[in-house]
């Protein structure tokens, strides 16, 4: 990747596709040669159905670390309420991206790190302060709902994908492959 070209992309709202986004970029750049580094924020568990695929994608140009309690709980469905280890994984997972962001990547996905602000798990300032530490040749990817306007202000590429019409809202449960 040429130096001094790394980009700010957000993709962000209340519609659906903002991982699948990322992911589909991901794997454009592994695929042209590039290096990959993936970072979950707060979203630990084992039933995201497309790490499946990362795995066998580990070591060819592609790295990631998932962190987060699992969030969905069984028959009682999501847990939204946030605990001590909650915070502690978010803190874990911003660590790792000072640490991923000073390496070898060409590109740098932080995914669901803008809602971890809103939900109360990461600090605002403690956000900023991560983006402003980006070397001028990564490219940063930053997911998530509710972006809020000071790191859209620092984006370079901003996408928002907006719900017109989603069949989640006639009660059809989150779906293997399709919705994770």
């Amino acid at each position: 990747m040429p130096k001094n070209k790394g980009k700010i992309h957000i993709y962000t709202g209340d519609g659906k596709g903002k991982t699948t986004a990322s992911l589909g970029l991901a794997i454009r750049a592994v695929g042209s040669g590039l290096k990959v580094g993936i970072i979950y924020f707060d979203k630990g568990g084992d039933y995201y159905n497309e790490r499946k695929i990362l795995d066998q994608l580990k070591g060819q140009g592609l790295e990631y670390i998932a962190f987060g309690k699992p969030r969905m709980t069984g028959k009682q469905g999501f847990r939204f309420k946030n605990e001590s280890a909650d915070l502690q994984e978010a803190s874990r997972a911003l660590d790792q991206a000072q640490v991923w962001m000073q390496s070898d990547f060409d590109i740098l996905i932080l995914d669901e790190i803008n809602t971890t602000v809103k939900t109360g798990l990461l600090e605002l300032k403690d956000f900023i302060h991560l983006i402003k530490q980006k070397p001028d040749h990564l490219e940063l990817i930053l997911t998530g709902r509710y972006c809020t306007p000071e790191i859209m202000e620092l984006g370079d590429l901003i996408t928002e994908m907006k719900m017109i019409k989603h069949y989640l809202s006639t009660g059809l449960p989150a779906r293997p492959g399709i919705e994770f």
